[in-house]
């Protein structure tokens, strides 16, 4: 059985948080540091327009934060409920939706992804809920919420002779190393209990939340000790950048330097992405990635349709080794059209892993 989430509702109207100053995204943040899991968010909206604004506003949300949501919004047909799903809800409420349409949507996305509004409400409250303190009494109810339960008790690391233990911090999508920092216990406890990278400052003499000041949080994702229990690794989902300096990491000073064969899929992808985009940005002549982008939206699409289908004549041969060409050949061109309709890997991967 999954894990009970706790909600707080918004009502977006035409793009904006209704009844309120903040922008969507903002009040996002705010409810995450509040401990909510989610947004139960309202879209009730009655023209094309205010649908499109407020389906905008969802996906600025999942490209700018990590935060579940639920939509209960105006759904009329399957086209409907596939805009929710694409702009990163999780859940779509069903009560309202036409019984023929909603079949079609559990046919093609599961009928779990469906829920009624009560099934939300019972654990939606108000946005100036301290939702830590929520969940702690929801647990001492025996009701199985989503709340950090540590293996291991700080008492177990072996600290240095100023009772600190080192954690290492890596972006967890990317496994990038962002920063070392140091844990006491009390900012161990802090950590575990409200889900936000917390750290004692040696230099000041005190505990400090990651972003408090600059707005570039860290929310938990995994926590692990090494063998000997003297260094920690938090993968973590990081707001904004890491470094004081602006930089994505604080590791950004070339000691050595090697040539490697990186090989790393996303690592590939996201780089021949990167060179397609550059020849977009700056234009470089006899390049036939160029070629295509003067060419326009119908000759990138009928490039996308012509190497699928060589894919599909490979996919016949014996050898394997004419149909990875064709597989290259299509994702080159694939790469292309995102980046002439604005499309990331990082939607794309965001998206796979949902389904």
């Amino acid at each position: 059985m999954s894990k009970i989430k706790l909600y707080s509702k918004i009502i977006l109207d035409n793009g904006n948080v209704k009844g309120s100053d903040k922008s969507p995204v903002s009040q996002a943040i705010e409810l995450k540091n509040k401990g909510a899991d989610g947004i139960y968010i309202v879209d009730k909206s009655t023209s094309d327009a205010e649908h499109d604004a407020n389906i905008s506003a969802m996906i600025d949300i999942k490209n700018n934060f990590d935060i579940d949501f639920v939509v209960d919004g105006t759904v009329n047909r399957l086209e409907d409920i596939k805009k929710y799903f694409y702009a990163g809800a999780s859940l779509i409420v069903k009560d309202e939706i036409d019984t023929d349409v909603l079949e079609e949507g559990e046919k093609r996305f599961g009928v779990e992804r469906f829920v009624t509004a009560s099934d939300v409400l019972e654990y939606t409250f108000e946005e100036d809920t301290d939702f830590y303190a929520k969940k702690l009494e929801l647990k001492a109810e025996g009701k199985d919420v989503c709340i950090f339960d540590a293996k291991i008790d700080f008492s177990e690391l072996k600290t240095n002779d100023q009772g600190l233990v080192p954690v290492v911090v890596q972006d967890f999508k990317t496994e990038k190393v962002l920063m070392l920092a140091y844990m006491n216990e009390d900012a161990f406890n802090n950590t575990i209990s409200t889900g936000k990278m917390t750290y004692y400052s040696r230099s000041r003499d005190e505990q400090w939340v990651k972003g408090e000041t600059s707005g570039h949080f860290q929310y938990v994702k995994e926590l692990y000790a090494d063998c000997d229990k003297d260094t920690l690794l938090a993968k973590v989902y990081q707001v904004g950048v890491a470094c004081h300096t602006g930089a994505e990491s604080c590791f950004f000073n070339d000691i050595i330097e090697s040539e490697i064969d990186n090989t790393n899929p996303m690592k590939v992808f996201e780089e021949v992405y990167n060179v397609i985009l550059d020849r977009k940005e700056n234009p470089k002549e006899g390049s036939y990635t160029n070629y295509l982008f003067d060419k326009g939206i119908d000759k990138i699409l009928k490039k996308v349709g012509e190497e699928a289908t060589e894919i599909v004549i490979a996919a016949k041969n014996p050898d394997a080794q004419e149909m990875k060409y064709e597989i290259s050949d299509f994702l080159y061109h694939v790469m292309v059209l995102m980046a002439e309709r604005g499309v990331t890997w990082e939607d794309i991967t965001e998206e796979l892993s949902r389904r």
